[in-house]
This record gives structure tokens, sequence and C-alpha cells, in this order.
């Protein structure tokens, strides 16, 4: 089998994390590299030892030798790119969120119809080896009907700024951002029911707190303390049509102790957590049981869900097979996210 030649569009700080498992598959030739700054295509190429370097996404997609793209732009480009892509007969893996709007996301899904081409959509939270192995548990039944979830990112002080904090760009804040990651993982685990409606606040109370001393957060390249028009915290109910519930609550900022990641599961024969750490409760013999699985980690493997992903992606094009997160599911996770938005400025909730 000869290798996928795959290019990269989108040299930022996600991309490095498609960039090196591309690097580490053997059945990989990565042979370009696509940014706006074409220093940093250049110089992201050399250190990856990719030929091309281009600073307009159409040349790249231009080179007949390109079979497939990772595409680590602004959210607001990934309904063009991955459009003109498709269009260009490239099998696409799209950064999540899969873009802004449910308009665009059905553009997506009918592109990827007409194409025959595969799009896989960047859920990486579902590539992580302990989420794998859970839902084996789930499609083993050993977690029986799971009827409720509940998931909290909360971020004391941590909103990007720069693009991540232009709603024209983004799409929205923390919700888009990293409420989209929990959702996702939360609703694979129960199965992908479909959803009935949702109920959800944002809030826009504290701002991007730029005046924060003593205390670093991760910055956006084009972070500006002026800059911000998204949420602080969004929360949200989101009921689905077999009767299950998901709740959830994520932050860029918030006057918390501490930062807070949990993300938990109940079904009628038991219940699981992912977050912070794997924990799988049960009955037996009439007594509650607390296990906790023996594994390389007891958390989420940042390094090893990408690799997965990526692996994952490059198997599906080179035999065909359909990916675990596909542009279906990417265009269900717009509809709660916007709805989500929606019943947040209408104080209604939101039927879809």
């Amino acid at each position: 089998m000869s290798t996928l030649k795959v290019g990269v569009i989108g040299a930022g700080s996600i991309s490095q994390h498609h960039l090196t498992p591309y690097k580490n598959n053997p059945n990989v030739t990565l042979l370009a590299v696509c940014d706006m700054n074409l220093e940093r295509a250049q110089k992201t190429a050399e250190q990856y030892g990719a030929p091309h370097a281009y600073s307009d996404y159409n040349e790249l997609l231009a080179n007949d030798d390109i079979e497939a793209v990772s595409i680590c732009t602004w959210n607001d480009t990934h309904a063009e790119i991955s459009i003109a892509a498709l269009k260009a007969g490239k099998h696409v893996l799209v950064e999540k969120p899969l873009c802004r709007t449910v308009e665009e996301a059905l553009k997506i899904e009918q592109a990827v119809k007409e194409s025959g081409k595969i799009l896989q959509v960047g859920f990486v939270r579902r590539y992580d080896p302990n989420a794998q192995m859970l839902r084996a548990f789930v499609d083993n039944g050993e977690f029986g009907e799971i009827y409720y979830a509940k998931a909290s990112y909360l971020r004391r002080l941590g909103n990007p700024g720069g693009w991540f904090a232009d709603s024209r760009r983004s799409g929205g804040g923390p919700l888009i951002d990293i409420g989209v990651h929990v959702i996702d993982l939360c609703w694979y685990m129960m199965g992908r029911p479909k959803v009935k409606s949702v109920s959800g606040n944002t809030y826009r109370k504290l701002g991007n707190r730029s005046n924060i001393k003593n205390l670093s957060s991760y910055k956006a390249a084009d972070y500006s303390a002026e800059s911000n028009d998204v949420e602080d915290l969004a929360n949200a109910l989101i009921r689905f049509e077999n009767g299950a519930s998901l709740l959830i609550d994520v932050s860029f900022t918030l006057h918390a102790k501490e930062n807070e990641g949990v993300v938990k599961l109940y079904g009628d024969k038991g219940g699981f957590e992912i977050d912070p750490e794997v924990v799988i409760v049960t009955e037996k013999h009439d007594t509650i049981v607390n296990i906790r699985p023996q594994t390389d980690s007891k958390g989420f493997q940042f390094e090893k869900a990408f690799q997965s992903e990526i692996d994952h992606f490059v198997e599906c094009v080179q035999t065909g097979k359909q990916p675990i997160s596909p542009v279906e599911d990417g265009v269900e996770i717009m509809k709660i996210l916007r709805g989500i938005y929606e019943s947040a400025s209408t104080g209604k909730e939101v039927y879809l």
C-alpha cells in the first residue's frame, strides 16, 4: 500500500497535534503546509520535512499529489476550506467545531455526499484510549441504559483572546471552543441519541480579565486585551427523545478557586466518570463497588488521543471505512451548540 500524501492547512498551535502524528505514521507522506503567514508555513514545512509551503490554500488544493488534508484554521474558514477541499477531490480531517453555523454544516455535509470523499471531524476526545475502553463497556451493556450525564469544564482564568474571543471568527466563546468537546464526548458515550430540545444561558460578566496579575494563562498569537465579544460562561440542559438528559457548564473565566474538569455518566446498571480520572461504579452482591481500571493513564491522554485520531483518519482513507466521528455527527453537534446560543438569547427552550 502506498503512503497517503497529506497537506496541513493552518500552522497555528493546534496544527502541531496533527503534524507530529502524521510524521509518526509510517503510512503517511507529509507533502505540504499552508498558512496565511508564508514564513510560518515555510518554517513549519521545513521542521516536518514537507517539500512544499503555501500561503494560499487554493494552491495547496491544486497540488494533484495531495490526497488528504487537515484543516487547522480559524472556525470561520472551516466550511469554506472543507468544501473547496472536497471539490478538489481531497479527503478531509477538520478540527472541531465543524464550522460556526448549522447552515454551514449542512453545506459541508452536502459537499461530502457529492464528492464521495471522507470527512472526519476532529472530536479528539472520542479517540482517547480511555474513552475507547469505556465505549466498549457501554457497547457491551455494562452500564445498561445511560439516562443522565453531566459535564463541567470551568476555567477560572482562561480566555485565550485573539480569534478565540472574536465571535465573527470563532462563532462563540467557551461553549463552542471547549464545551463542544464535552458535549460530544457525553453524547457519543450515550449512544448518540436524537436531540429533542436545549435550554441554555450565557453570561458576559467578567470579560477577559486582562487586569489579573501573578497568574498566567494561554494566550492566542493575536491576543489583544481590548478585543473580546464572547461569553465568559455558558450552561445548558440538553434533552433527548429517549428521555435521557445532559447537563453542562463551561467557562473561559469565573470567580472559582481552581479550574475544574468533570465528566460523569449514569446508567441503570452502573455509572462511570471520565474526567478528572476514570472510575466505574456498579453493584456486586448488594454492595456498591468503585472500580479503577488499570490503564496507562488515569485521565485524558492528550498526545495518544491525537495520534489515534490521525491514525484512524489515515486508515479510513486507505481502506474506505467510515470514521467514528463523521460529518453527520458534526452537523448534530452544531445544531446543539447553535440551539444553546439561541435559547440563551431568547430566554426560551429551543426544540430541534
